[in-house]
C-alpha cells in the first residue's frame, strides 16, 4: 500500500488511495522519502532508488505535464507565504495550501513512487542509504548556537559584511543533501546554515550546545583510502611525516610531501617514481574502474571518464567510509546529552556534554574503527568551532 506524508517535518497524516488517515494503518509499504516518523517501519523510500534524482525528473511522460502544473501552483502558494513572511517551519502543508490542491498533488506523487519503485533496480546500497538518510535528517533536527556578536570586529571588508549578510540570513540549522554530489559527499541545501563553505574567520560564531566541541578527523584520509584499496597497511604515524621519511628522503619536509603527492595522487599524466612506488594507483583503477564506470565497494557506480576515475573512487570510498562511521557514533549517542553538530569533508563535529567525557576514547576509538582497517585520527576540541586546539588522547 502506497501512501504520501501530508507533511515531512511533522505526523498530521498519511494520504493513502485519496483519503487521509489521522494515524498510521498497518500494510503500508512504500512513499517517495523518508520522514522521522516512519523510522523502524518496514516502509520502502522510493527517492533512494532513483540516485537522488527529483521528482520532475523520474516522473513518467504520460503525468509529467499534470505534474508541472500542479507543483508549479503548489510552489506558488509556498513563495506567497514567503513573501508574507510566514514562518513556514511553524506550519504544515495541510495549513498552507488548499486541500483539492494537496491531494492532487500527494496524489501524482503517489504515480511517480509507484513508478519508480516498478522501474527502478534497488540499489546495491539501499540500507546505508536508508541509514544515511536518518543521520541528516537527525543532524537537520539539531538547531546550531551562532553567535553573531563575536564576528563584529572582523567586520572591516565588504567581503566580510556581505558573508556575516549570509550567515545572518541562513537558518541555525545544517541541512545536507546526501545525492547532490557524483561521489556521495554531503553538500548543503539552500537555507541551510552554511558550515561546508564557511569562512575560517567566521567559525568562531558557532559555538556549541554543550560543553565544548569535539571534533573527529581521518588523519589523511585519502591517502591512507587509496593504500588501504591497494592491499597495503596503513601507517600508524602521521602520514606525511611517513612520506616524507620513507617515500620522499629525509631532506623532504611535511610540507613539501604533502604538496608532492596530492600533486601526483589526482593527476594521471604526473610522473613520480618515489610516488608510484609506495601508492599503487593503477592496481586500485584496474580493480573499481571498468572503463566507462567507477565501482567501488561501497556499491556505488558513478560515469567517469579515465582521468577522473581516480578521483571519484578515492572520495567517493573516503566520503562514505567518513558517514557509515557517523552514522556508528551517532547511535551510540542516541540516548546521550552529546550530539553530532555536523560533519565536514573528513572530519565530524561532536556537541560534547562533560557528563559523557567518558566517552571520548569510545567514539575516537570507534571512528577510526573503519570498514578498510583502522585509521589514524586527529582530535581537537574548543569552545567554539573557530578555536579549536590539537589534542593528544
Amino acid at each position: 500500500m502506497l501512501f504520501q506524508p501530508l507533511d515531512e517535518k511533522k505526523f498530521v497524516g498519511l494520504y493513502i488511495d485519496g483519503k487521509v488517515h489521522s494515524q498510521i494503518p498497518e500494510g503500508i509499504t512504500g512513499t517517495w522519502r523518508f520522514c522521522h516518523y516512519l523510522d523502524g517501519l518496514d516502509v520502502t523510500y522510493a527517492s533512494l532508488y532513483c540516485g537522488g534524482r527529483s521528482l520532475a525528473e523520474v516522473c513518467p511522460p504520460e503525468f509529467l505535464t499534470r505534474w508541472q502544473h500542479i507543483s508549479g501552483k503548489m510552489s506558488a502558494h509556498i513563495q506567497a507565504c514567503r513573501v508574507s513572511k510566514i514562518d513556514l517551519s511553524s506550519y504544515t502543508f495541510l495549513d498552507l495550501v488548499p486541500r483539492r490542491l494537496l491531494s492532487e498533488f500527494l496524489d501524482i506523487k503517489n504515480k511517480i513512487t509507484e513508478h519508480v519503485l516498478r522501474e527502478y533496480p534497488k540499489p546495491a546500497n539501499y540500507d546505508f542509504l536508508y541509514s544515511l538518510e536518518r543521520f541528516v535528517g537527525g543532524v537537520r533536527k539539531n538547531r546550531l548556537n551562532i553567535n553573531l556578536c563575536s564576528l563584529k570586529p572582523h567586520l572591516t571588508t565588504v567581503r566580510a559584511r556581505s558573508a556575516y549578510k549570509r550567515i545572518q540570513a541562513a537558518a541555525p540549522m545544517v541541512d545536507y543533501d546526501p545525492h547532490k554530489t557524483k561521489t556521495g559527499r554531503l553538500t548543503s541545501k539552500k537555507g541551510s546554515f552554511p558550515i561546508l563553505t564557511l569562512d575560517k574567520q567566521f567559525r568562531i560564531a558557532v559555538e556549541p550546545n554543550n560543553d565544548l566541541f569535539l571534533e573527529l578527523d581521518f588523519n589523511a584520509a585519502e591517502l591512507r583510502t587509496l593504500l588501504a584499496l591497494s592491499g597495503k597497511e596503513q601507517p600508524q604515524e602521521d602520514m606525511h611525516e611517513w612520506n616524507a621519511k620513507h617515500v620522499y628522503g629525509a631532506d623532504t619536509s611535511r610540507a613539501e610531501a604533502k604538496k608532492r603527492v596530492f600533486a601526483w595522487l589526482y593527476n594521471p599524466a604526473s610522473k613520480d617514481k618515489e610516488s608510484a612506488a609506495a601508492y599503487d594507483r593503477e592496481q586500485v583503477l584496474s580493480q573499481y574502474y571498468d572503463g566507462q564506470a567507477v565501482n567501488t565497494c561501497f556499491g556505488r557506480r558513478i560515469e567517469a571518464d579515465r582521468h577522473h576515475a581516480l578521483n571519484y573512487i578515492i572520495q567517493s570510498t573516503t566520503s562514505d567510509l567518513l558517514l557509515k562511521r557517523a552514522i556508528k557514533l551517532d547511535k551510540m549517542l542516541e540516548t546521550r546529552k552529546s550530539n553530532i553538530a555536523f560533519t565536514l569533508h573528513d572530519s565530524l563535529v561532536i556537541d560534547l556534554s562533560v557528563e559523557d567525557k567518558e566517552m571520548i576514547q569510545d567514539l575516537i576509538k570507534t571512528f577510526g574503527a573503519t570498514d578498510l582497517g583502522e585509521y589514524i585520527v586527529n582530535v581537537s576540541a574548543g569552545k567554539n568551532f573557530g578555536q579549536m586546539r590539537a589534542l593528544k588522547i
